[in-house]
């Protein structure tokens, strides 16, 4: 950890408040930094899910269902970090590929649960495992410290509420 923090205080340092009139390279730029690092990865993954004929964020909610069914979409919304439109329009297009059905809740009428057909549990359970190995792979260039700060930092820059 020490040696992992002597490189962060030297980057930080590196980064200091620029003078008026200096032009702020790309690199320099963290929004620039985190868009390149999103398109690594949503391309890296979409690659993972060729063939299974699924989105980026459709396949994680599908392999997120295999560990998690009959779970209300609220709930899945929470969990999963989506908000309502979004999940809901994932939700519409996984349900017309008949990977899910929404069915009444048992103890709650205003309700609705998520519930994976038996298609859908195969390809989650599937959807699952790849998205743990690619996981895996994508940060397999960073050391467990590095993955770990990452995963730290990122959730800081979310906010506190980011689960």
């Amino acid at each position: 950890m020490f040696v992992c923090k002597q490189f962060v205080y030297k980057l930080i340092n590196s980064y200091r408040e620029r003078p008026i009139g200096v032009i702020m390279k790309p690199q320099d730029c963290i929004f620039f930094q985190l868009a390149k690092a999103h398109q690594a990865g949503a391309r890296f993954w979409t690659r993972k899910l060729s063939g299974f004929n699924v989105t980026a964020v459709q396949g994680m909610v599908l392999g997120f269902l295999s560990e998690n069914d009959r779970i209300t979409a609220r709930k899945l919304g929470e969990r999963t970090m989506l908000d309502s439109a979004t999940l809901t329009g994932i939700l519409d297009r996984i349900e017309k590929a008949e990977f899910i059905e929404r069915r009444p809740h048992p103890e709650d009428r205003r309700a609705l649960q998520v519930c994976l057909t038996s298609e859908g549990r195969v390809l989650g359970e599937t959807l699952l495992e790849r998205s743990i190995a690619a996981n895996r792979e994508f940060l397999g260039r960073l050391t467990d410290e590095e993955q770990m700060i990452l995963r730290i930092l990122l959730k800081k820059l979310r906010g506190k509420d980011s689960g």
